[in-house]
């Protein structure tokens, strides 16, 4: 059998017709793109049509990145393989020219795929390419990002995958550095970039991770108007989705999007989107093959078969894993409890006396004093953990008129009147105090930006008050345990009604790390009740104050 010419790109154009056909599941953005690659192949030969198609620079690019290891997962050390999306992507950026000049059409690459899918590699091949192998002479290559740990999750396999390739070091003469590749023979480098490049830099090569994190458009434009001496230089956008709608990453992707619409004209603008259409059901799992390209190849069906399960379980998970897997943009603030789950935990016959011979975990939340204030108590047996709730407000503030429902809260004993027009804090002291006659607190956790003065108080009294600041960094993991307790059946509470409407106020803040933070969604929505129980997890968690002590010790003497 005869060896085919151009196989990298032959493998392209069917990936192209067999997804505008149908016979590949892909949403409208990589039909679009498919389908201007296949018009414009045939529309090539047309005068008035300023491009043509060269196959063997779309080839060439391809053979450059099998020439390479992986250098991470289980194929690390096995020769890169390019999938058909790959070789797609890489032929009709690389392949298409102008008539005029032969240089290349394509100077950006706008590219949005999902987490796992291999990204990183394909950043890093475009960046080997230009920097060393497109014949630029003093060609400067960059990979930018707001961090440095960004800007190494592209420049780290390059310098890898050069490293572990004897032969692509002594054809170009590169050399490694700790932070730098250099070529000797053509006087170029490759280096990692965070922020803004220089005045006097000139990129002939700009790889730009996860656009969806920076907020400015600084280093993208930089980086661009910084390309003017070059005479076809590439800026390669290879980004996830993320959560800041107004970021200039968002901002692109609806130029890009006309672009493929053909709504707005920018010949020198490749596009291509992987993610789900409006029209398609998230919770289908079926539509996340539109998503991710390398389904079943990187990304394991077994893997997206468990984020498609906490994303219909877990609702703070829901927003990042749509975000990170379907390549959807999402509000950072999501809905964190599942509320039918959470509606099976109360348990007005809970007595919080059978629990006396265990250790109680307090927690008050003052809030402000016309405000909801409340005092959490939680046990754990037999890891099951157990709540009860005592909530306090003003007289004017329950006899308003917008609040009847804390009018039958206090008319029905879930509420108490606690002064007059403001919170009067001596009963929620007296209430503690008289927990502490028949409980055994093993801490009493407040936050020191609210009660201060009154944790000294009830120091003064003997209660053993922790301080528990209110930072992601006291309460994201114990909310998520609390989340998890709720799905399991693990959490139960006393039915105070007031309890479930708290936990139904609550959005979680998911930051870039996935740690998560309790919000409001709305100002007057209270979530009192939810936070107390957090901050008692928090203490189950860590345990009481002497047995944090003897972890502490116990790490330090290691």
């Amino acid at each position: 059998m005869a060896r085919q010419k151009y196989p990298h790109v032959n493998i392209a154009n069917k990936y192209a017709r067999d997804v505008v056909a149908g016979r590949i599941a892909a949403c409208v953005f990589v039909q679009l793109a498919c389908q201007r690659h296949l018009d414009e192949l045939k529309r090539e030969k047309q005068k008035n049509f300023i491009y043509r198609f060269d196959r063997a620079a779309g080839e060439d690019v391809c053979y450059f990145a099998e020439l390479f290891p992986h250098v991470k997962g289980k194929w690390a050390g096995t020769n890169i393989h390019l999938q058909p999306w790959q070789c797609f992507i890489l032929v009709v950026a690389f392949g298409w020219k102008r008539k005029s000049d032969g240089l290349r059409r394509f100077r950006e690459i706008f590219a949005l795929v999902p987490r796992k899918n291999g990204k990183s590699v394909l950043g890093a091949i475009i960046a080997l390419y230009l920097t060393f192998a497109d014949g630029e002479a003093g060609a400067e290559g960059y990979t930018g990002a707001t961090t440095e740990k960004q800007a190494w999750e592209v420049f780290g396999p390059a310098r890898q995958m050069a490293l572990r390739t004897p032969a692509f070091l002594e054809h170009y003469g590169v050399e490694v550095h700790a932070k730098r590749l250099v070529s000797l023979n053509s006087n170029s480098w490759l280096e990692p970039l965070i922020g803004k490049p220089g005045d006097g830099s000139s990129p002939h090569c700009s790889i730009v991770d996860e656009y969806h994190e920076h907020k400015t458009p600084d280093l993208y434009d930089t980086m661009v108007t910084g390309m003017g001496a070059r005479t076809q230089p590439m800026q390669a956008v290879i980004s996830t989705a993320g959560t800041n709608l107004k970021g200039p990453c968002k901002v692109k992707q609806k130029e890009a999007e006309k672009v493929l619409r053909g709504e707005l004209t920018n010949e020198e603008l490749f596009v291509i989107i992987f993610t789900i259409d409006d029209t398609d059901d998230w919770q289908d799992l079926e539509v996340w093959k539109k998503a991710n390209p390398n389904y079943g190849v990187s990304v394991q069906e077994d893997f997206l078969i468990r984020m498609h399960r906490d994303a219909m379980q877990l609702a703070s998970k829901q927003n990042i894993i749509r975000c990170k897997h379907l390549n959807q943009w999402m509000n950072a603030d999501v809905a964190w409890m599942n509320m039918v789950e959470f509606n099976k935990t109360a348990d007005s016959s809970l007595d919080i006396s059978v629990f006396s011979h265990l250790d109680a975990y307090g927690a008050v939340d003052l809030s402000s004093k016309i405000d909801l204030a409340s005092l959490g108590i939680a046990f754990e047996y037999e890891e099951v953990v157990y709540g009860f709730y005592r909530y306090y407000l003003p007289r004017r503030t329950i006899n308003l008129p917008e609040n009847h429902h804390y009018q039958q809260w206090r008319h029905e004993g879930w509420l108490i009147e606690a002064g007059e027009a403001v919170i009067d804090y001596s009963f929620i002291e007296q209430d503690l105090l008289n927990f502490a006659r028949m409980l055994n607190f093993a801490v009493v956790g407040y936050d020191p930006y609210q009660a201060t003065q009154f944790a000294t108080r009830m120091m003064d009294q003997g209660l053993p008050m922790v301080e528990i600041p209110h930072t992601v960094k006291n309460l994201s993991e114990p909310m998520k345990e609390l989340e998890g307790r709720v799905l399991s059946g693990k959490f139960k509470h006393d039915g105070n009604p007031i309890t479930t409407f708290c936990f139904s106020n609550v959005v979680a803040h998911v930051d870039k790390k996935d740690n998560i933070y309790p919000n409001k969604e709305f100002h007057e929505n209270k979530i009192d009740g939810a936070v107390v129980t957090i901050m008692n997890m928090n203490r189950i968690i860590v345990g009481p104050p002497e047995y944090e002590t003897e972890i502490e010790n116990a790490f330090r003497e290691l």
